[in-house]
């Protein structure tokens, strides 16, 4: 069968990148996604799996390089690995803020910089970031984790910069709520400061909420394959809910999008 491209997807055990290595697959790519653990991973049609840890640098150059010994080259990253947490900032200790950002930052400068010598060596590629509408969007108890997608916008952007001189090109994609067992499932903080249970409440039963409305990871998917196969642009958000925010984020004041945010989330 004849390739037209070598994608590499991060964290498809499940969710956004479960779906997105399914959808490139269907595109007719060579498609490689990587799991922390193999051992009993259920199998994705037209999909190489390989065991790799985005926080274990050992863990990833030796997947780069199975791949590179399979199919010669890389084309396509998308780094879609990432952990969530609910709580108040103040509740949030140093090892549980080390932990999100060692995945949701670290682990994406990691992928970045074991796949760049390919792709500058074949003077081509496309590295997708997924990122969120909390990366240009504050969330009252999820301080840490805006403050991850955040820090990967910035470094997306500034990226894209150094590495189109290569041929290479940089973008994030920006979902909104989306359901996945990964949200459904988020951690909240170990430690308790009684003074924010009532609206930390409220801001759990929101964003539940919203998680149990959400649409399925496809859309999210179908956003990315176009970001990584399609015409260059630095920013790509889902139909939905997320395009939406983004435009409410550049054309609104910001008195009303902080009030909405605030009813959003339960706060008002």
């Amino acid at each position: 069968m004849s390739y037209s491209k070598v994608v590499l997807v991060t964290g498809v055990s499940s969710g956004i990148g479960r779906a997105t290595a399914e959808r490139f697959a269907s595109q007719g790519c060579r498609v490689f996604g990587t799991m922390r653990n193999l051992a009993g991973a259920k199998a994705i049609p037209g999909v190489t799996l390989l065991e790799m840890d985005v926080r274990d640098e050992v863990s990833i150059a030796r997947g780069i390089e199975t791949l590179i010994v399979q199919a010669n080259r890389i084309d396509v990253l998308v780094n879609s690995a990432g952990v969530t947490l609910l709580g108040a900032t103040e509740e949030t200790s140093l090892t549980e803020a080390q932990t999100l950002l060692d995945t949701n930052l670290l682990g994406v400068l990691r992928m970045i910089r074991a796949v760049l010598p390919y792709m500058r060596g074949q003077r081509s590629g496309r590295i997708v970031n997924v990122s969120s509408v909390l990366g240009f969007l504050p969330a009252p108890y999820m301080a840490l984790y805006a403050a991850s997608k955040h820090a990967v916008e910035g470094l997306s952007e500034s990226l894209d910069h150094e590495v189109r001189q290569f041929g290479i090109r940089v973008a994030l994609v920006q979902p909104s709520f989306t359901r996945t067992n990964l949200d459904l499932n988020a951690p909240w903080t170990t430690n308790r400061v009684d003074d924010y249970n009532e609206t930390f409440g409220r801001v759990a039963e929101a964003v539940a909420h919203n998680l149990q409305k959400a649409p399925l990871p496809d859309g999210v998917a179908d956003t990315i394959v176009e970001a990584a196969l399609g015409k260059w642009k630095m920013r790509h958000t889902p139909k939905g809910e997320a395009s939406l925010l983004a435009k409410l984020r550049r054309f609104m004041p910001a008195g009303p999008v902080d009030k909405s945010l605030r009813k959003s989330f339960g706060l008002v």
